[in-house]
């Protein structure tokens, strides 16, 4: 018999810990549905003590999520735990994850308690989780760098007070994988009552073994793994859901575990997520880059055409690889538009977000041809945005000519007041920005501006990505437009209205 292996996203939490990736209530049910269509097990839907607007994301994905089971994180503390319980009342299938620091260093210079004070808190919240729902998880921060003997009897306590999941996380990603493999086989073996909980892990990847960690927590004996789609997450990010899983399914002579995802929802669920981050994958990114079933060399293609199997270990299809195939074009109508965007997964609430998404796509398909799922994808993106705009883009005028200073001239609504504002720039995208800038007077730094094409072809839409930074706060703004100047434009005021919306968030690291 094959052991289930249980999956664990924490996109929702861990991935919007990157910086600039915070995300909306509707982009995180967005996302948890796509999630839930992948049969993905538990969904972390973030940190409902963090601030309102984490509690309302939390709530919202609750209710709407009803085949996965939709997990809260929580502090050992009363506070933390009973707002994670409200959070979750609407779910069909509930979770608590609480934790607490259990390194030497962690608990000196962080909590400034003894061992014997952070059992007693370790428990106390385990019991108290334990009032709002059976399904407790509970992880000893940086466990990667605690003494063995002491999460031992951590360990040992806190699933004699009802903690169904032990979840050992390598927070500063500083393990190698025989040791991190090695630490969950002393853990199962050295803790009485270790049959009666789910271990888990949960890796990061400063130094890029977040994965391999992961996996050689499997072969121990670990039955959950916690991870993001595209790896994304704090620092240098988490183990990427989507190589785990392969591995695990594609070296069956191996393991002795499978996940029950339907694998063929992973790149549609990754390129969802790097729309709503505005975090492209790159080229050559395992499974989900565009590059990753691609043969340049001759050899190479020789070997594929006359059989597969000599340069590919899985089927592209197997993890939602398809031709891009044309679908839409100006002259289909608002049902085949529904119609299609069901498809891909996508439904809106209410008869005025598809009336906008329509309107939209008839504009995108007067300037294109032909539409593809990716520009469907971006439109959607773009669609959900614009319902939480301050500041909107009217009009755009740009005058680029050898040998002349770019100008530009633009129109904003700005709270629903029209102003008007002319700059020069070194090139006709600084103009824009800077003409911006003259009427929001954000004072925010610009700390990346990125241009990746959606579609192939030269009306191809041009997906721009700007990072700024304001006051220690960093947001990712998106725009798309078949002319890179307006998409530029929409991606700094979709960063602007993100910035006046942002709610100041403590997150937790694990």
């Amino acid at each position: 018999m094959t052991d289930k292996l249980i999956i664990f996203d924490t996109t929702l939490r861990d991935g919007e810990q990157s910086p600039g990736a915070s995300m909306t209530r509707e982009e995180k049910i967005r996302i948890a549905k796509v999630l839930e269509r992948m049969k993905v097990d538990i969904i972390e839907a973030g940190f409902p003590i963090a601030s309102p607007g984490d509690f309302e994301s939390v709530k919202a994905v609750a209710d709407s999520i009803k085949d996965s089971t939709v997990c809260g994180l929580a502090r050992a503390l009363d506070k933390d735990i009973d707002r994670a319980g409200e959070a979750l009342k609407g779910a069909n299938s509930s979770r608590i994850h609480t934790f607490i620091a259990t390194s030497p260093i962690h608990m000196e210079k962080k909590l400034r308690m003894t061992p014997d004070q952070v059992i007693e808190q370790a428990v106390a919240a385990v019991k108290r989780a334990r009032q709002h729902t059976d399904n407790v998880e509970f992880s000893p921060e940086d466990a990667g760098r605690s003494e063995l003997d002491f999460l031992c009897r951590v360990i040992e306590a806190v699933i004699d007070a009802g903690a169904s999941t032990i979840n050992i996380p390598d927070t500063v990603g500083y393990n190698i994988p025989h040791q991190f493999g090695q630490l969950i086989h002393n853990l199962l073996e050295k803790i009485p009552n270790s049959d009666k909980a789910v271990f888990s892990v949960h890796c990061h990847n400063d130094l890029g073994l977040a994965v391999a960690n992961s996996l050689s927590a499997v072969l121990q004996g670990a039955r959950q793994v916690e991870c993001t789609i595209n790896g994304l997450g704090e620092r240098a990010g988490n183990a990427a859901l989507e190589e785990v899983v392969m591995a695990v399914r594609t070296r069956q002579d191996v393991f002795s575990c499978d996940s029950s995802l339907d694998t063929t929802q992973i790149v549609p669920a990754s390129r969802v997520v790097a729309g709503i981050t505005g975090f492209p994958v790159q080229p050559n990114k395992a499974i989900v880059g565009a590059n990753a079933f691609a043969h340049e060399s001759g050899i190479h293609q020789d070997g594929v055409l006359k059989n597969r199997e000599t340069y590919e270990i899985m089927l592209a299809e197997d993890v939602g690889w398809k031709e891009n195939h044309i679908i839409l074009g100006k002259h289909s109508g608002r049902n085949a538009l529904k119609s299609r965007l069901k498809d891909l997964g996508i439904e809106f609430k209410s008869e005025e977000s598809l009336n906008q998404a329509f309107a939209r796509f008839k504009e995108l398909a007067d300037k294109k041809h032909e539409i593809f799922d990716d520009d469907l994808q971006a439109l959607v993106s773009e669609t959900v945005s614009a319902k939480h705009e301050h500041i909107k883009l009217v009009s755009l005028k740009v005058c680029s000519e050898t040998g002349e200073t770019p100008m530009a001239s633009l129109h904003l609504m700005v709270d629903g007041k029209e102003k008007s504002a002319s700059s020069r720039g070194s090139g006709p995208v600084d103009a824009a920005f800077k003409a911006i800038e003259s009427i929001v007077n954000s004072e925010a730094e610009l700390k990346l501006y990125s241009v990746n094409n959606i579609t192939s072809g030269t009306d191809a839409q041009g997906d721009v990505t700007v990072r700024l930074e304001q006051s220690d706060r960093i947001v990712n703004g998106q725009g798309a437009d078949t002319d890179i100047v307006i998409a530029s434009a929409r991606s700094y005021i979709n960063a602007l209205n993100k910035l006046i919306q942002a709610n100041e968030r403590a997150h937790p690291q694990l």
